[in-house]
């Protein structure tokens, strides 16, 4: 049963945020293509930098800067594509499951990450906007507020973390707007097969059970969709600091499948606690949203 809402004073319409130009990393991505599409939604114009020969992954209009490697990219080369933006929203980052997590390609990516912020600094942009993981946080927690204890136990969270830690400090002083928008637990269109719902989807397909954990596990999940509009939103109302990019809502893994499992009535197939659950896998990680109405 959904708990009952509580009565909240109206909020008060805001003023509609005015277009920007908009440079975006990793647009071909699991998240960044629904960036892109909330950003064209709303009306923004977008100039994106794609590896060679991923046009056709792009889901909305564009400009288009190629690059074979952002991560190791002159710093002159990546100014020149800064040029004329308002806000970069930097979405790219290396996440090969199974991989991603103590890879030293975080430490690419942090690295090329600064680089290209201080070149989007060079070029005069107002607003950099970030993307940052839910890992970050001291875990497990049924509350995790933008302002809860940081303390990341992977390579690739310790880097997100990093990064986060030496942009706020830098475009402060360099005087440029800074949003860190950390992501719960995404799922939706263009998931990679061997995460949790492809997985259970797949398996219910065939017919065949889907192997679980006992699912206890407390989760927050969001719509890889929502959270780019959510992203977007974050753009055109240029809030700063550290954002929650979660729903709120507190949910066991085992409640989460199960739904999926009902939306065709093969419940029976999903057989809990015939997998073991990861050792690193933390009991509960829920969030607290604080991203401002629209």
């Amino acid at each position: 049963m959904l708990p009952e809402r509580r009565s909240r004073p109206p909020i008060m319409p805001q003023p509609k945020a005015a277009n920007k130009r908009v440079l975006l990393t990793g647009a071909t991505g699991f998240v960044g293509r629904q960036i892109h599409r909330a950003l064209v939604a709303d009306g923004h114009a977008v100039r994106v930098l794609i590896r060679p020969g991923s046009q056709a992954r792009l889901v909305a209009p564009a400009n288009v800067i190629e690059t074979a490697d952002l991560f190791a990219e002159a710093p002159e080369t990546l100014e020149r594509a800064c040029e004329g933006i308002d806000t970069l929203v930097h979405a790219a980052w290396y996440v090969e499951p199974g991989r991603y997590l103590e890879s030293a390609e975080n430490l690419a990516c942090l690295s090329g990450s600064l680089t290209l912020a201080r070149a989007a600094a060079d070029a005069g942009v107002g607003h950099v906007v970030g993307l940052g993981t839910c890992f970050e946080y001291a875990l497990p927690s049924e509350r995790l507020t933008a302002a809860s204890p940081l303390a990341p136990t992977t390579l690739y969270a310790t880097a997100k973390l990093a990064l986060q830690t030496t942009l706020a400090r830098h475009l402060a002083n360099e005087g440029i707007g800074f949003s860190w928008a950390r992501l719960f637990y995404l799922y939706g269109e263009g998931e990679h097969p061997s995460r949790l719902v492809p997985h259970v989807r797949a398996a219910l397909a065939a017919g065949q059970p889907a192997k679980l954990s006992a699912g206890t596990q407390l989760r927050d999940f969001l719509d890889v969709q929502v959270a780019g509009e959510m992203i977007a939103r974050i753009v055109s109302r240029e809030q700063a600091g550290a954002i929650n990019v979660c729903s709120g809502r507190a949910v066991t893994l085992r409640a989460f499948v199960e739904a999926i499992a009902d939306e065709t009535g093969q419940r029976d197939l999903l057989e809990f606690g015939s997998a073991p659950a990861r050792a690193t896998d933390p009991a509960a990680v829920v969030g607290v949203p604080n991203l401002a109405p629209q």
